[in-house]
């Protein structure tokens, strides 16, 4: 009696402590209007829900708890049992709050419950992104990236009549596209004549000669047609590592490990100008193709822009934080690339003096760039991958992987003939578009010379873009030429549509 009594005091408290609570949730003309009592229930059960919910699904111990009996199938809720009150039903309390059929513990759905949900889950999951998505168009959420991302499987679902069956099936990965066939290059002549590795070349506007860079100290002009030495420049004190020659005006402009930027007048065959300001080697120069602007990289760290007739140093690039390597121009924007041997490349704006963009994914130093003649696209050259890049924001397009040594020199003409040239004299030739290689070359060392001074330094295409001249460590250059008896019958394209490896890094 006395239990019943203590019992019904505590329901009656808390009744009317929730009542208190809960009575009052309409006001007409700012009078509270007491809820119905079916109202009341409905209010006092989400309120129990919502406050006391998530104490309801601890855990409890079976040495307390016991489950009373076998349940109903379509009971969701568990009726636990003290031991000492067998056969009868207890009432819960939490927080003081008696707890009703409707709030008592919830049971964990069983195994076959939880396969069926997880099968059932997908399904109900693309039919939501079928409603929400806009009609005639891929839903894409606001942040995701453009580039397609690469999923494992896809699941599709095939209504017959009126069964549905889900099936998953693999999705295709990204293959290669078929290459375009180029036929191979040969080595048709031998140049020599410096007396040092030959550490630059270029082929100037007119076609008709071209001009040679070494270590011997010495600028050296050769006829393109006969490989005949035309003349030699001497001013440099140390080794020549740079050369240019101007479309816009008769100059030759050079640079050398003795930090001097020097431009030739070839009409008196003389130095006309010096642009001082670099602290250490300069490694490279370019120049603007629409004005008269040259550019020039050292191993101080730095790029400069010069101004050709005033000799002034209009801009100093700073940023990189080891010796810059190769420099490029172009008429467009980004108007100036540099690549590193902090492993970056930096895409510069020539107006302001400053970097536009930093790209990072090179693991090793940067010692070669070059820009395609006719796409809007770039590649950089590095021992752990060449990469290509598009402009202007330099967004990584495909790495082309295999040729596993230090790249120095890279060239492409505009039939999509990508060259690399590298440390150990390998030569590779690769199909821009796709990434295939399709050529490597190992030229012989010249006569006399060691094994290892096999290594070319630099490479570019004539203006006919039918030759291609490299210089190499053993003193020589090296002129290639089509192989005109080759057909894709005799060197077909040995191309499978292989699955694309593309890394980010």
């Amino acid at each position: 009696m006395v239990e019943e009594v203590q019992k019904h005091s505590v329901h009656t408290l808390v009744f009317r402590s929730l009542k208190r609570t809960h009575d009052m949730f309409v006001a007409d003309n700012g009078k509270p209007v007491p809820l119905d009592e079916e109202s009341h229930k409905r209010k006092m059960a989400i309120k129990l829900r919502n406050e006391y919910g998530p104490v309801l699904h601890m855990p409890t111990s079976k040495e307390n708890l016991k489950e009373k009996g076998p349940q109903n199938a379509t009971d969701s809720y568990v009726h636990k049992q003290y031991p000492a009150n067998q056969g009868q039903e207890v009432e819960y309390f939490v927080a003081g709050v008696a707890l009703t059929a409707d709030t008592k513990i919830q049971r964990m759905p069983s195994e076959s419950a939880a396969q069926s949900l997880a099968v059932a889950l997908p399904l109900q999951t693309k039919a939501d992104a079928n409603r929400t998505a806009p009609s005639g168009s891929e839903y894409r959420h606001p942040g995701a990236s453009d580039r397609p991302q690469p999923t494992a499987m896809n699941s599709i679902v095939m209504e017959t009549g009126n069964t549905k069956n889900s099936a998953l099936m693999a999705k295709k990965a990204p293959t290669m596209p078929k290459p375009q066939w180029h036929p191979p290059w040969k080595l048709y002549r031998v140049i020599s004549g410096h007396l040092g590795w030959v550490r630059c070349i270029a082929v100037e506007p007119g076609n008709q000669w071209f001009v040679t860079g070494s270590a011997d100290r010495t600028i050296k002009i050769w006829d393109l047609a006969s490989g005949k030495l035309k003349l030699s420049l001497t001013g440099h004190i140390s080794t020549v590592r740079g050369v240019i020659v101007s479309t816009r005006s008769p100059y030759l402009f050079s640079c050398g490990e003795d930090k001097q930027v020097k431009c030739w007048d070839l009409e008196y065959n003389k130095v006309i100008r010096h642009y001082h300001g670099h602290l250490s080697a300069v490694y490279g120069l370019d120049l603007h193709p629409t004005i008269d602007v040259l550019v020039t990289c050292s191993r101080d760290s730095t790029a400069r822009i010069w101004d050709v007739r005033t000799k002034a140093s209009v801009h100093t690039l700073s940023g990189h934080t080891n010796a810059v390597a190769t420099v490029r121009c172009q008429a467009a924007e980004p108007q100036i690339i540099t690549g590193s041997h902090d492993t970056t490349i930096r895409l510069w704006d020539l107006v302001a003096g400053k970097t536009r963009v930093t790209l990072t994914n090179h693991k090793k130093s940067v010692r070669a760039v070059v820009l395609h003649p006719r796409h809007y696209t770039f590649a950089s050259g590095s021992p752990d991958n060449i990469k290509q890049w598009k402009f202007p924001d330099g967004s990584f397009i495909q790495n082309l992987s295999g040729h596993n040594a230090i790249i120095n020199t890279l060239t492409v003409n505009s039939d999509g003939v990508l060259v690399s040239g590298a440390d150990n004299g390998t030569m590779h030739l690769w199909d821009w578009r796709t990434g295939y290689n399709f050529q490597r070359v190992h030229a012989a060392v010249q006569p006399g010379s060691l094994d290892s001074e096999s290594g070319i330094f630099a490479c570019a295409f004539d203006q006919s873009e039918s030759r291609l001249l490299t210089a190499e460590a053993d003193k020589t250059i090296k002129v290639y030429r089509e192989d005109d008896t080759a057909t894709e019958e005799t060197h077909p394209v040995s191309w499978k549509p292989e699955i694309i490896k593309r890394k980010r890094f």
